[in-house]
């Protein structure tokens, strides 16, 4: 994922950087993938992989499919209150 952003020819135009099919950062990858789908990457660190994204196939199919499988437990998750009953209850063994 860090490869190096695209260099610019003598002539100012960007050079098309190759696709990478394998992922030197992998372990780093996949925190920063986590980070950002939890929503706890900083705007820069979202910036730097967006960037390095777009090179790295791994880290594309990563994050798709890491971004699929959680928007689709979001969806299947029912989320019902928790009784009062069960709350006062565990409430006073916590103080006990």
């Amino acid at each position: 994922m860090n490869a190096p952003s695209n260099p610019t020819s003598a002539a100012g135009e960007k050079q098309e950087q190759p696709m990478k099919h394998h992922c030197e950062h992998h372990a780093e990858c996949m925190k920063m993938i986590q980070a950002i789908l939890d929503g706890e990457a900083s705007e820069g660190e979202k910036e730097h992989f967006r960037q390095n994204m777009d090179l790295c196939m791994p880290c594309i199919q990563t994050y798709q499919l890491e971004k699929c499988i959680k928007e689709s437990l979001h969806s299947k998750v029912e989320r019902r209150p928790c009784p009062q009953n069960l709350v006062a209850t565990i409430k006073a063994k916590l103080n006990a």
